[in-house]
């Protein structure tokens, strides 16, 4: 079960602008104090950011800042098997000289990462309506007191969070590969 005090991309954002402008507020008036004061809260604010941003990557799951735990779409593994796949038969038929083999090979490639693509779409959008999900029935079981339910909702949204970041993730890395070989 999950506690409040998840850690907010939102929250993280409110702080840093608070902190910035009370900094700001200190500079101005001459108020050490204040400037020593926004800073710390930027920091936070910062900290508070890259904790909320948080994931661990191992095959086939996400695990978050948050102790959330997620399996990924099953188009996500199939589809990383059939590149990985794909590209071992592109490169026996090369090797062999063999353009059926690696024709095959290029084809499983492609379809592979098609497959991905929709799972990593598949997690993002359902971590997405998850998060909303949570976020707003955390709120109406706060108001009506039905604090079983608070925790249901909050264990949905970070589990939400966890499966988005986890695409988020994954999608950054493919881009982050694909302009290092264009750049090649």
């Amino acid at each position: 079960m999950s506690t409040n005090d998840n850690t907010s991309t939102l929250k993280s954002v409110v702080d840093s602008a608070t902190g910035a402008f009370q900094n700001t507020l200190g500079s101005l008036t001459g108020s050490t104090s204040d400037q020593a004061q926004g800073q710390a809260k930027q920091n936070k604010g910062d900290a508070e950011y890259d904790a909320s941003q948080a994931t661990a990557k191992i095959p086939g799951f996400t695990a978050s800042s948050s102790g959330a735990v997620t399996k990924d779409d099953p188009d996500r593994t199939s589809g990383a098997y059939n590149q990985t796949v794909g590209s071992a038969k592109e490169f026996v038929g090369g090797v062999t000289g063999s353009d059926s083999l690696k024709a095959s090979g290029r084809q499983q490639n492609r379809e592979g990462q098609q497959q991905e693509a929709k799972g990593q779409v598949n997690d993002y959008l359902g971590g997405v309506a998850d998060r909303a999900t949570g976020t707003v029935g955390e709120a109406f079981a706060g108001i009506t007191g039905n604090k079983s339910a608070q925790a249901e909702y909050q264990d949905q949204h970070a589990a939400g969070k966890t499966t988005q970041r986890g695409a988020e993730h994954d999608i950054v890395k493919q881009a982050d590969a694909e302009a290092a070989t264009a750049r090649k």
